[in-house]
């Protein structure tokens, strides 16, 4: 082979070695420019979802502290309203309960009533001990023939005029407590609060 041809085989030899080289130097460096600029838009579009998401989260903690105040506020001012209430009510409470307290002074020294003496509670629940302590708490009961509807009428024929007007006193004073409750349980005179007749039913 010729010198000069030799030549030509070696240069075409370096030329065809460096091609490859220098192609994929060309596109390495290309890549890497792709990739820089790949990861430049990603932490662009990772800040901004992020900025985003921070702007969401001051949002809605504003809002839920808002949210808080005014629940916080409209708290103070129910129990603001349940206290002036309740406290509006304290003079006449106590005004009625010294005007119950004085018509039952009244009733009981009328009726000579008096509260038991020591005494008294002391002998009846020494047979009241005794009697559960021996087991005759049967004979202490009253028995079923007391309870026989003669028995009864032949009680209530033998009542004289005073245990009679007695009796009726209790009634009423039974009936005009149960009258009371009532009115203080709906909070009205007559009738209950609420909507139509038989709306929930």
């Amino acid at each position: 082979m010729p010198l000069h041809a030799s030549r030509a085989v070696l240069r075409q030899s370096r030329f065809v070695i460096r091609r490859p080289a220098l192609r994929n130097a060309s596109s390495t460096s290309e890549a890497a420019g792709n990739a820089a600029n790949a990861v430049k838009e990603k932490g662009a579009e990772v800040k901004s979802k992020a900025s985003e998401g921070l702007s969401k989260v001051q949002s809605s903690a504003s809002n839920v502290v808002s949210q808080a105040s005014s629940a916080a506020d409209a708290a103070v001012a129910k129990t603001s309203g349940t206290i002036g209430f309740v406290s509006s009510l304290i003079p006449r409470v106590v005004y009625y309960g010294r005007v119950g307290l004085e018509l039952g002074k009244i009733m009981f020294e009328q009726r000579s009533m008096n509260p038991p003496s020591l005494q008294t509670f002391q002998s009846y629940y020494q047979n009241a001990i005794n009697s559960i302590r021996g087991g005759s708490i049967k004979n202490a009961a009253p028995s079923a023939q007391s309870f026989q509807p003669s028995n009864i009428l032949g009680q209530i024929r033998s009542m004289s005029h005073a245990q009679y007007a007695s009796a009726g006193v209790i009634a009423a004073e039974v009936i005009g407590f149960f009258t009371i409750g009532e009115i203080i349980g709906r909070m009205k005179l007559v009738g209950y609060r609420g909507g139509k007749h038989g709306e929930g039913h």
